[in-house]
């Protein structure tokens, strides 16, 4: 599920922008932004000096003028950023009700009371047709729920008790049959409370590249501020006296406002980008990280696989008509609620039009799976001249053990149908008339359509894919090789996987991790990308530092593309602002001293009108240029599959050879402009 993202010139988000803008004005908010607080210095600076020089009061003005632009137009750009975030937690918002809820108290009666006052641990009950009241796990029954409200996928989805679909999300809806769910959350802790606070980039903290890059567009900035405040002193341009709001002019265009100014939008604009694919990330880093991911692991059972093993085919014993081993497999499974269970009264049908039928007492006493017998069936007492029968389903063990038991014998032929079941990556069920053995039902764990061909798109980004399951090798060979990955760990227990994300980093790699189960939180806690399924546990949603709420695992595929995207952006226009700031630097130093140096006239190569012509078009420029990028840097550069040898050679090509290009067009024409209505 994408969601369209809002677009730049929608005055909801844009509007507000310009307001927050002037909020963001606040120095305690601008030293956070160490270039754009040198440049709002230089504008307050300036600002004073209209009133202070007494001559080109005109001149002073109109540079201060475009230097508090420059200031609030940074500000703009993270704003309206932020301000998508803004609309899509008030779209959230509007999602959450108040719920009255039926708590079961300690005398296991039901107590209506309202969903604030429900605590972590307290227990409820949800009919068909009510609003879930709180986040939490399903501990008894079956409901299909609607989850629109937070997936924004219409069709609704099976949430169930013990099993790795338990987790239940506050403000969704049960479209039918009735669940208790234990609350595992204190009011305002919620999965939509966290959204909430995600998006609107409350908790959204620099990255470690973000805070690099930061300390080296200040030491940039400090460079030239020392450079203009030494000219003098240093007896550079000895015949030249520059005013100070030309030095804080000068200063401006040549340190990195650019990307100083579009750093923060860019951040905050990927993680909007993320929650337009309906992923929802804990942190910038997770994003940032995600860019960088080499080894994916994934949970097989409901990350590669559908996580319900399916009937797919019944295999006879010798002398053994199919339609008889279907007919004892589907009357053995019509008690069995479980997926497996039914998947075989469902092939029966479709094979064979095998009709489900209504068996009940005293004709038929059904025999529940347990984990002592391995088995499950049907007895049916001796009536209306037929025989009793004694119908069993389950392992190979343990119906060798019952035949044996009833003195029957045991085919080499289904012994050799069972392992051929196994080798292929299934799970074989063997089924019994009384001590007559009819033949083998294979279930199948279901890959999931179309993953093979998206992991091969990994692979051609350099992504090894690595298959995690508690299956035996056998099974496991199987499935890696229908699902197409690169690797497998069999028999793997939680700490074996940790064990391996570990060495894996160990070894200098950035581990991305998708899984869905309690047992796999541990994992999704330790890699440095952590994506948890929507439909998984609670306990998996926490430990991750991403949600997909689509709980697909294939997403991955583009959360990488969105964090490389994010890297290839930032990459981009800090090569544009560097290249940008260059061209200035020869555009305008040559047009400010031709006056006292005619000798250099010849480098003023872009004929401008004057000194102060000069200054006020470079001003201007390097204002307008930040709202010619907030599009770009809000929608990012697009990501290909490349080498980063490549991606280099496209960077410094497009963005460092138009860095250079675009200031010497833009200036002149500005210049032209500011000549022709006298504005110097």
């Amino acid at each position: 599920m994408t969601h369209k993202a809002p677009s730049l010139f929608d005055w909801k988000i844009a509007g507000p922008a310009v307001g927050d803008a002037f909020k963001k004005l606040d120095p305690r908010l601008m030293i956070k932004n160490p270039v754009m607080f040198v440049t709002m210095v230089g504008a307050a600076l300036t600002t004073v000096g209209i009133f202070t020089a007494a001559t080109d009061r005109g001149f002073i003005a109109q540079l201060a003028v475009w230097l508090w632009f420059t200031v609030l137009f940074a500000n703009f750009a993270e704003a309206v950023a932020e301000g998508r975030g803004k609309a899509q937690a008030q779209a959230l918002r509007g999602t959450r009700v108040n719920t009255v809820a039926r708590r079961i108290n300690k005398s296991g009666k039901v107590e209506e009371v309202s969903a604030n006052d429900l605590r972590k641990g307290d227990v409820v009950l949800v009919h068909a047709g009510e609003v879930i009241p709180a986040d939490g796990d399903v501990i008894e029954g079956a409901a299909t729920v609607d989850e629109s409200a937070i997936t924004g996928e219409s069709a609704p989805v099976i949430r169930e008790s013990g099993g790795d679909r338990s987790a239940v999300t506050g403000g969704t809806r049960v479209l039918s049959d009735e669940i208790k769910i234990r609350i595992s959350i204190n009011p305002g802790e919620g999965f939509l409370d966290r959204m909430i606070s995600l998006v609107e980039g409350a908790s959204r903290q620099k990255t470690p590249n973000e805070i690099a890059l930061t300390i080296l567009l200040s030491a940039l900035t400090l460079i030239f501020l020392l450079v203009c405040v030494t000219l003098k002193p240093f007896g550079l341009y000895s015949a030249t006296v520059f005013s100070v709001p030309v030095l804080i002019a000068l200063l401006v265009c040549l340190i990195p406002t650019t990307i100083g100014g579009l750093l923060s939008a860019i951040g905050i604009a990927g993680m909007d980008r993320l929650l337009q694919h309906n992923v929802l990330a804990m942190s910038g880093r997770a994003v940032e990280a995600s860019g960088d991911v080499d080894v994916l692991l994934l949970d097989k059972t409901g990350t590669i696989t559908l996580g319900n093993r399916m009937a797919t085919d019944f295999v006879p014993a010798p002398g053994v008509a199919m339609e008889k081993l279907a007919d004892a497999a589907q009357l053995a499974s019509l008690a069995d609620e479980t997926p497996e269970g039914r998947s075989v009264v469902v092939l029966a049908k479709e094979k064979f039009g095998l009709r489900g039928r209504e068996v009940a007492a005293p004709q038929a006493q059904f025999v529940p799976f347990t984990a002592q017998t391995r088995m499950s069936g049907v007895d049916f007492a001796a009536t209306g001249g037929q025989p009793a029968r004694s119908i069993r389903k389950g392992a190979a063990a343990a119906i060798k053990i019952h035949v044996d038991r009833l003195g029957g014998q045991f085919p080499e032929a289904v012994d050799r149908s069972v392992e051929n079941v196994a080798r292929s990556g299934g799970t074989p069920l063997v089924v019994t008339d009384g001590s007559e053995v009819l033949g083998v039902i294979h279930l199948k764990d279901i890959v999931k359509g179309g993953i093979k061909e998206r992991f091969a798109q990994l692979r051609k980004m350099g992504i090894r894919t690595v298959m995690i399951t508690g299956d035996n090798k056998l099974t496991a060979t199987a499935i890696a090789a229908e699902a197409g990955v690169d690797d497998f760990l069999a028999e793997a227990k939680p700490e074996d996987k940790l064990a391996l994300i570990r060495k894996e980093q160990a070894d200098g790699r950035m581990v991305a991790m998708i899984g869905d189960g309690t047992n796999d939180a541990p994992a999704l806690a330790q890699a440095d990308v952590g994506v948890a399924m929507n439909t998984g546990t609670q306990a998996a949603k926490e430990a991750g530092n991403m949600v997909d709420l689509d709980s697909n695992p294939t997403k991955l595929i583009e959360i990488i593309e969105i964090g490389k995207q994010l890297l290839i952006t930032r990459g981009s226009l800090t090569t544009f602002s560097i290249a940008n700031d260059v061209a200035k630097y020869f555009a305008i130093v040559p047009a400010m001293l031709m006056v006292t140096f005619p000798a250099i006239a010849p480098l003023n190569i872009m004929h401008l009108h004057s000194p102060n012509s000069a200054i006020l078009s470079a001003i201007i420029f390097n204002a307008l240029i930040i709202v010619a990028l907030i599009p770009l840097a809000l929608r990012g550069v697009k990501f290909k599959p490349i080498g980063a040898l490549a991606i280099l050679q496209r960077n410094l090509l497009i963005y460092g050879l138009g860095g250079v290009i675009i200031p010497f067009a833009g200036i002149k024409v500005i210049d032209v402009l500011v000549a022709a209505f006298k504005l110097v």
